[in-house]
């Protein structure tokens, strides 16, 4: 993805929350400041385990990344985001758990609300004619072989396999981990996140990627205006 430019909507946790300083220190990375921050006491490896995760930052995936469609500039994007935002009520989503979710460690919720999915899905609708069709390399890197057939025709149809009736709001915490990786992290991560608050989805965050850089917050839009 060398020289190409990629943005993406996603749920990120308001600055300074606690949310976002447990993820953040997971990662090792601020996706709204670019700085880097220091691993939790006592987990400095996870430093070999996040590395793909630290690319995004920490959040929710509500539309995948994506290059812009030709003729659609970053101010038609952001605008598009603005009015989405303004029309949406925030979206209440209950108290997250640490889990082991394919290969990966994430946080997931308890018991995720109808109208969290059906947000996600108003997200990739109302985003998709700003999405430029992906391109031979960039099909090949989300392994259509490993897919159901529905979501191969998912991923030709929306650019990302993992949306409506497969979507499932998911905050990533690690790299895919060996199995046997897999509960060791889980614990760790669980014990380091605790109770934690029950969450409410309260804005709507466009990120831009330039080249393999980071991907970074552009703006960070309240639901309901």
């Amino acid at each position: 993805m060398t020289g190409t430019t990629r943005y993406a909507l996603y749920f990120t946790p308001k600055p300074g929350s606690d949310l976002a300083r447990f993820g953040n220190a997971v990662l090792g990375y601020d996706n709204h400041t670019g700085a880097e921050i220091p691993r939790p006491d006592g987990m400095a490896d996870l430093a070999g385990v996040t590395d793909s995760p630290r690319r995004y930052g920490f959040h929710a995936t509500l539309k995948a990344p994506m290059r812009l469609a030709p003729g659609v500039a970053e101010a038609d994007l952001l605008a598009a985001a603005e009015a989405l935002a303004a029309d949406h009520p925030p979206v209440p989503v209950g108290p997250l758990h640490v889990a082991t979710l394919g290969a990966f460690t994430a946080l997931i919720p308890v018991a995720p609300p109808p109208e969290l999915g059906l947000f996600a899905a108003e997200c990739v609708a109302a985003f998709e004619p700003f999405r430029a069709p992906l391109s031979e390399a960039e099909t090949a890197r989300r392994r259509p072989e490993r897919l159901t057939p529905r979501g191969r025709a998912l991923l030709a149809a929306w650019g990302y396999p993992h949306v409506f009736e497969e979507f499932r709001f998911h905050m990533t915490l690690t790299d895919a981990l060996p199995e046997e990786a897999r509960a060791p992290w889980r614990e760790r991560l669980a014990a380091a996140y605790g109770a934690g608050a029950s969450l409410t989805l309260d804005a709507l965050s466009v990120l831009r990627q330039d080249g393999a850089a980071p991907f970074r917050v552009l703006q960070r839009i309240p639901l309901g205006g």
